[in-house]
């Protein structure tokens, strides 16, 4: 499958510097114009450079401007298109659910689309050689983080999440460069999780960030960072949509993680299987 353009113009929207957002709202209203359009004519209509046209399409990773008409021909004459779709104060249930599922869905091609493989070749290789591995995060990432600690407690490493901000920091304190920080925050700009990202690596710990902003401090200063994409609703911000993305991330994590060390993993499993059976009727 080629690659998607509208949904690639979405997903980094959010990212995208003011003029850059003047030509993805242009291309996200007029998709049918574009394709009969020289890069020279959509320079024109917009009022910006030729080389500002082709620098969005190279953010959006297309070589450029005939790349990315290439990809949105295919997609906009194909039955399969992305509609975005809101939802109104006059859907019933049925079409809430629906709308809500169909975003979930988005958030997770749109985040599956700006995934960078080498991070999370990376970001796994640090968490398969950690002692110990820390989840942070606050507020909404607070809860990623005590699923990711749901989750890696069962790989047969030492692994913990903390909800208390002091809790995060005096253990961020006591963490070494064989530990690994996790560090969750959908802004990227959260006080109190940066300042737990910079207390671990002030004491050697590798930094993987999870976030949906590549500008905000944790995406620039994390020693790996992964990228979440979301969209923003009347009724749902882009924050509570991003969290499908997170969990996957995490997911994907884990999954690479218990591949890699399979056999003390199994092991571990098989003891957390056993131990939680006892609480069974």
């Amino acid at each position: 499958m080629g690659q998607n353009c509208l949904g690639s113009i979405r997903s980094h929207y959010a990212r995208l510097s003011e003029k850059e957002k003047k030509i993805a709202n242009y291309i996200l209203e007029n998709p049918k114009e574009i394709i009969h359009s020289t890069i020279n004519e959509v320079a024109d209509n917009l009022g910006v450079a030729e080389a500002t046209v082709f620098r969005f399409c190279k953010r959006i990773d297309f070589k450029g401007y005939q790349a990315m008409k290439i990809a949105l021909a295919s997609e906009i004459m194909s039955p399969i298109q992305q509609i975005l779709e809101e939802i109104n104060e006059n859907d019933n249930e049925k079409a809430v659910a629906e709308k809500v599922f169909h975003s979930n869905i988005r958030t997770l091609e749109n985040t599956l689309q700006i995934l960078d493989f080498t991070s999370i070749k990376k970001a796994a290789g640090f968490l398969t050689n950690a002692n110990h591995v820390n989840f942070y995060g606050t507020g909404g990432s607070a809860i990623i983080a005590m699923d990711a600690y749901h989750k890696f407690i069962r790989t047969g490493i030492s692994a913990y999440a903390f909800i208390d901000s002091h809790f995060q920091l005096m253990s961020a304190s006591q963490l070494t460069n064989r530990d690994v920080a996790v560090v969750i925050s959908h802004s990227g700009t959260n006080k109190d999780t940066i300042k737990v990202m910079n207390t671990a690596k002030k004491n050697g710990a590798k930094t993987i960030g999870i976030t949906g902003f590549p500008k905000s401090p944790i995406g620039q200063n994390a020693d790996v960072t992964l990228f979440t994409s979301s969209e923003e609703t009347e009724y749902r911000s882009e924050a509570l949509a991003s969290r499908i993305g997170q969990l996957s991330l995490i997911d994907a994590l884990y999954v690479n993680m218990m591949i890699s060390n399979k056999d003390e993993a199994k092991k571990s499993l098989e003891k957390v299987r056993d131990a939680i059976s006892e609480t069974r009727v």
